[in-house]
């Protein structure tokens, strides 16, 4: 399947997403994708499925939607070359892990922990970026690199525990981050040669097995009575959420990419408010504003 002509100028742009007007819809969607990723976690605990089971949902009622959308959109079946479908086959066995190590830390832990965990991607995929360019952070991108760790220690500060109780749930959120950088990776190269709706589309169809297996082998409920929850998690996160983020990955850097993974605890922190009553102090205020600033400042600044 695919949409578009090979991205043969991909790697540029993702290295010079300074303040070119090009990349002004690449970031909104960016923006777009982490707000309707961070619902996630609310609808995984709504499911009365097993967890691993609603990420399985998540993808299977996805994935019609975003195959209609790929089609057209003009994409069509052809043949693929054998490094791409590695590629592809790679990332959906990444995401299939990453979901059902998220969704199982997301009941074992605290949301605050599973939401600063599992987006540890926020730093490792700027890693990757920088070692593919062989060029360390400018100053400005070092700078947005402090904010951004300033805001996530304070958005996280007084609500992360380290708690014995919470250690294999912690564990399972941070082996979800990593998990997530690698189907970044993995995805970024897709993306330099094909459209965003094509590879999501193949990506999810390669997750779809692995996931049910994890959730077949762990035992648990698999068909939901209340279908709500299941459907609002595939039609927000997958559709929306995914299919935003994966557009904007073949036009930003990794950098930018990275750093705006931090936008779903500020969403997470709000949605934590308004359906839990959890209050947010002036140190969540504040980091949320540092977050908000080190976007602002590596979305102006050079590449």
């Amino acid at each position: 399947m695919h949409a578009d002509a090979p991205t043969r100028n991909a790697a540029a742009r993702r290295s010079a997403d300074g303040g070119r007007s090009g990349t002004t819809l690449p970031f909104l969607a960016l923006v777009i994708a982490n707000i309707a990723l961070a619902f996630g976690p609310l609808f995984v605990r709504l499911a009365d499925t097993g967890p691993v089971a609603s990420g399985f949902w998540r993808l299977a009622l996805g994935a019609p939607f975003i195959a209609v959308l790929a089609l057209g959109g003009g994409a069509r079946p052809t043949r693929l070359p054998g490094g791409l479908w590695w590629a592809l086959g790679g990332a959906g066995v990444a995401f299939a892990a990453d979901l059902a190590s998220w969704h199982l830390g997301i009941l074992r832990t605290t949301l605050a922990n599973a939401t600063l965990f599992g987006n540890s991607a926020t730093f490792i995929f700027p890693i990757y970026g920088f070692l593919v360019a062989r060029a360390w952070p400018t100053r400005g991108q070092g700078v947005a690199l402090a904010l951004a760790v300033a805001g996530a220690a304070l958005l996280m500060g007084r609500s992360y525990q380290l708690d014995a109780a919470n250690l294999i749930g912690d564990l399972l959120c941070l082996l979800a981050g990593v998990l997530y950088a690698v189907y970044f990776v993995l995805m970024a190269r897709a993306r330099d040669s094909m459209g965003a709706l094509p590879a999501l589309a193949l990506s999810t169809a390669a997750s779809l097995p692995p996931i049910l297996l994890f959730a077949l082998a762990l035992g648990e409920r698999i068909v939901p009575q209340d279908w709500g929850p299941l459907i609002a998690l595939a039609l927000v996160s997958q559709v929306l959420g995914q299919g935003c983020m994966i557009f904007a990955l073949g036009r930003l850097s990794p950098l930018v990419v990275g750093l705006a993974l931090l936008i779903q605890p500020i969403v997470a922190a709000a949605i934590g408010w308004l359906v839990y009553a959890e209050r947010l102090g002036a140190a969540e205020l504040i980091g949320g504003g540092l977050i908000a600033a080190a976007l602002v400042l590596v979305r102006r600044g050079k590449a």
